[in-house]
């Protein structure tokens, strides 16, 4: 955080824009999580912004390609940064928007399935999964408020 709040203010580059899909299973209050390809870590569907599509469409279409999932685009609950490693050693700042999406159906055949995992978990042992500090944030938010009802 310090060190992105010192590159803004020396004049470093803007985030990249990424956008991602925290997908939820309504009827028991779980998230799904996924492991990413490179370092096997905890995750939740994450991508690029696609030409011709909203950001909310995009996070679906990574949903689906990352864990199978079969949904319509969910409401942006927040953003969260991380550095984004690159081959050359370095990261690039990104800020992720993320959508909630209710999952309607979970494929087993699906673009990437056989270099992830998934696995359904509660929102507060999801935040303890995952590694950005916003994006626990967000999903002990959840929790509390899936808590309240």
């Amino acid at each position: 955080q310090i060190r992105r709040n010192l590159g803004r203010l020396m004049g470093a580059r803007q985030p990249a824009l990424q956008v991602a899909a925290l997908c939820l299973d309504a009827a028991t209050g779980r998230v799904l999580l996924i492991t990413s390809r490179g370092t096997g870590r905890w995750i939740i569907p994450k991508g690029w912004p696609m030409p011709g599509r909203s950001l909310a469409e995009a996070a679906l279409e990574e949903a689906w390609e990352e864990a199978g999932v079969r949904a319509r685009p969910g409401t942006e609950i927040g953003q969260y940064h991380y550095d984004k490693m690159q081959d050359r050693g370095f990261g690039i700042p990104v800020v992720v928007h993320v959508f909630l999406t209710v999952v309607d159906a979970l494929a087993d055949d699906f673009p990437e399935q056989g270099s992830r995992e998934r696995q359904w978990v509660d929102p507060a042992r999801a935040a303890t999964m995952v590694a950005e500090p916003e994006l626990a944030a967000i999903l002990r938010g959840l929790g509390r408020l899936a808590a309240a009802r």
